[in-house]
């Protein structure tokens, strides 16, 4: 009789459990690290090193008024910081944005003036006139592939003289005459250059409108479609466009955007100060950049935010009134300019290394 043999399934120990394995793709940062990696960490904190350190040395700058100078001060900065950041993100540059600023008021100031108009015609066409020179830009920088910097810079040059030579043709003069008693000045004036109380401070409408943009840039970013598109032209334009992204409508509205905040800078000088200098605007364009730089833009576009050009901002208006403040030589603000921008570059750089390092 023969035997069957039932073979034993085979038992097998599972291996003792061991430290879960993980690569530097799937590693978890630490909250340090993950903080390192936002644009606008490095600059909040060199934000309120700036101000600590006025705060020690300029005693005025303690006082509610001179804090609301500041801030009034950094708000003229950082509403235009806020489009040129977001053009930077978008990986272009305008280096006409801060002659735009005088175009805008201009334009607005004499079409009133000289064809004794309500202002708020001037204010109508000074928009359009804006909202025009970025759209120019855009679709040449668009059209012929140049860099952005080279067609800006031949924008800046004309605007520069056309500012000048025009002004002077019309008014003969370098600069615009006074409008205050123009219909529909005080309204105007009211929506772009009033102010406010707060506990027996004034305030500057703009600081209101410089936050409300601020949000307004940050939500864009970070909830819709048309910030995604930003960052992808920025990041690679091609990969972008492959992918269905509107690259051509995208840049231009960018550059029309840095337009309309030229406009609204613009507005508030002339109803600020009644008249305009047309030699003015000349070398804003490199404090709103470095706003945007220091605020964590990067240079080769794709990446940054709306928040850091706001501390950026806050950062400028801090050191250019602190140093008044302190009763220093107002031509360190240069130095102190420059001191900024390269430190705010080489913490960037050092930020990126230290958040991706595997």
């Amino acid at each position: 009789m023969g035997m069957t043999q039932h073979a034993e399934p085979a038992v097998t120990t599972p291996p003792a459990p061991g430290p879960k394995e993980t690569d530097g793709r799937t590693a978890q940062r630490s909250l340090a690290l993950r903080l390192l990696g936002r644009p606008d960490v490095g600059v909040f904190l060199g934000a309120v090193a700036v101000w600590v350190f006025f705060l020690i040395t300029a005693p005025p700058v303690r006082d509610g008024s001179s804090m609301a100078n500041i801030l009034y001060q950094s708000s003229t900065i950082g509403i235009m910081a806020l489009p040129v950041a977001l053009l930077m993100i978008g990986g272009e540059f305008d280096l006409s944005s801060g002659v735009a600023v005088i175009t805008s008021a201009l334009t607005a100031s004499m079409l009133a003036y000289q064809l004794t108009l309500n202002v708020w015609a001037g204010v109508i066409a000074a928009l359009i006139v804006s909202l025009a020179i970025g759209f120019l830009n855009g679709w040449l920088v668009v059209k012929t592939g140049l860099p952005s910097f080279l067609i800006t810079l031949g924008t800046f040059l004309i605007l520069q003289g056309v500012n000048l030579a025009v002004t002077k043709l019309v008014t003969g003069n370098v600069a615009t005459d006074d409008i205050s008693n123009m219909d529909g000045f005080a309204g105007a004036k009211k929506v772009f250059a009033s102010s406010f109380e707060v506990g027996g401070v004034q305030i500057k409408i703009t600081i209101v409108y410089w936050l409300v943009f601020a949000a307004i840039a940050t939500w864009v970013l970070l909830r819709t479609k048309y910030g995604n598109w930003i960052f992808a032209v920025g990041g690679n334009k091609d990969s972008a466009r492959a992918v269905g992204v509107p690259v051509t409508f995208t840049k231009i509205s960018l550059f029309m955007l840095v337009g309309f905040g030229a406009w609204f800078v613009g507005m508030h000088n002339l109803f600020s100060f009644n008249t305009v200098q047309s030699g003015e605007g000349v070398g804003q364009e490199l404090i709103y950049i470095s706003a945007a730089v220091i605020g964590g833009c990067l240079l080769t576009g794709g990446a940054g935010s709306a928040i850091g050009p706001v501390f950026g901002a806050f950062m400028f208006g801090m050191v250019q009134q602190g140093i008044v403040y302190a009763g220093w030589n107002p031509d360190w603000f240069k130095a102190f300019l420059g001191v900024m921008l390269l430190g705010a570059v080489l913490i960037n750089l050092w930020v990126s290394r230290t958040a991706t390092r595997r």
